[in-house]
């Protein structure tokens, strides 16, 4: 018998130029996974945080995460915005626990060493030491600046009510991270009016971080693995669409535009054992759609910005979708979904119902977690393989329709030049 080929490769490198056949090892391998840490969350990129709706009261903070990182955003009280490592300055303690709350600073309960909500330190217990016997024992040198030894700081940047940061404090503008055809839709949704938080959902999803990137830019996917999509039209192949990319083709826009019942074609519902013809909805109000004028034609627009965060609007549910790194085969998702201010009480509670289509158990975004699951069991038992994404070609670009998977190439051609892949 001759030798049982190895599933394992020798040496993980990426064969050829394109982008279409993505190694199996590119989601399982640990050293990668470390320098996409350092080289798209911490450095050159603005990753998501949260919304300013989130934080609006003077003293009110947010603990969230920069990649694997532990952050918190805060509100001062000349009403700015920060955003600091959750690590003392003093002896490294990730002191904040609460994920929500109001403070009138921060303190460290290990040495209560304490920071201003802008991450200054303001006092160190026993810093010019304590008198005893007539002298002075301990302290602090007396070379130590409490302007020297605050939080870690990183870059903020808001637009919209949504608020990015960055430990790279050499970072591009928002804007030009997000280049003009990303900005518009960003716009779009964020358009100025006040947000108002409805809720979170939270799940752990065992699967490499890209593969929730991937599946939003996916449109390849919905009108199959999705019921709901396929049998009440909400996301079809059939549906008027365009994909659209930044200049870089790392953030993208699935745009897609709900059809007449009447107009659509039999051939995207043909021989898909998802598409139920005969299901019903036992509440309606999941379906009770309603245009709203700042739509301005597309009933669903879902944004991907890499690294860190999905943008949806899929009809009148809107929300955030936080990717949070935790090892190479893990990720947190955080979605938060909203409302406008000036919402009625009765657009508000559609939103909420219409919400019950996403989170972790969603009646759509439920098979995601679990199709992103059982993809990283395949990579991991044959790590010498590859993924095919050769839907409408290898190259990549912009398109008027959703049949083809060049979102995802267009997303590897940029990994790949980041990572030195």
């Amino acid at each position: 018998m001759g030798d049982i080929p190895s599933v394992f490769p020798a040496d993980p490198v990426w064969q050829g130029q394109g982008t279409s056949r993505i190694p199996f090892w590119a989601y399982t391998d640990p050293e990668i996974y470390k320098r996409e840490l350092e080289r798209l969350f911490y450095k050159g990129h603005w990753c998501y945080v949260g919304l300013e709706a989130e934080i609006p009261n003077h003293g009110d903070f947010k603990r969230t995460v920069v990649g694997e990182r532990s952050v918190i955003m805060t509100r001062a009280e000349d009403g700015s915005i920060h955003v600091v490592e959750n690590v003392c300055a003093h002896r490294g303690m990730q002191f904040c626990r609460e994920r929500h709350g109001n403070k009138k600073e921060l303190v460290c309960a290990y040495h209560q060493w304490n920071y201003s909500l802008k991450g200054d330190l303001q006092g160190v217990p026993f810093r010019r030491g304590v008198k005893q016997d007539g002298k002075i024992n301990g302290g602090m040198p007396k070379d130590f600046k409490v302007e020297d030894h605050g939080l870690t700081k990183l870059k903020v940047a808001t637009r919209g009510g949504v608020v990015f940061a960055s430990f790279d404090h050499d970072i591009e503008s928002l804007e030009d991270f997000m280049g003009p055809v990303i900005l518009q839709y960003f716009d779009r949704l964020f358009n100025g009016r006040k947000l108002k938080i409805l809720g979170y959902n939270r799940q752990r999803i065992p699967g490499n971080w890209k593969l929730m990137q991937e599946n939003i830019k996916d449109p390849y996917h919905p009108g199959l693995l999705h019921t709901w999509f396929v049998t009440y039209g909400l996301w079809r192949a059939d549906n008027k669409s365009e994909l659209k990319m930044d200049a870089r083709h790392r953030h993208a826009a699935m745009i897609s535009t709900r059809n007449n019942a009447k107009v659509k074609s039999a051939e995207v519902t043909a021989g898909v054992t998802s598409f139920k013809e005969s299901m019903q909805v036992n509440d309606p109000r999941l379906l009770d759609i309603v245009p709203e004028e700042w739509w301005g034609g597309p009933t669903a627009v879902m944004m991907t910005l890499f690294p860190s965060v999905i943008f949806q609007q899929q009809v009148n549910s809107v929300s955030t979708r936080h990717i949070q790194p935790n090892g190479n085969g893990s990720f947190d998702f955080v979605w938060t979904h909203f409302a406008f201010e000036d919402d009625t009480p009765e657009m508000v509670n559609r939103r909420l119902i219409q919400a019950n289509l996403f989170g972790p158990a969603g009646f759509v975004s439920a098979d995601d977690g679990e199709v992103i699951e059982l993809s990283q069991f395949g990579f991991e038992q044959k790590p010498a393989h590859r993924a095919l994404a050769e839907l409408g070609g290898t190259e990549v670009g912009d398109t008027d329709h959703m049949v083809t998977e060049t979102l995802i190439r267009g997303m590897y051609e940029y990994w790949r030049e980041v990572m030195g892949v």
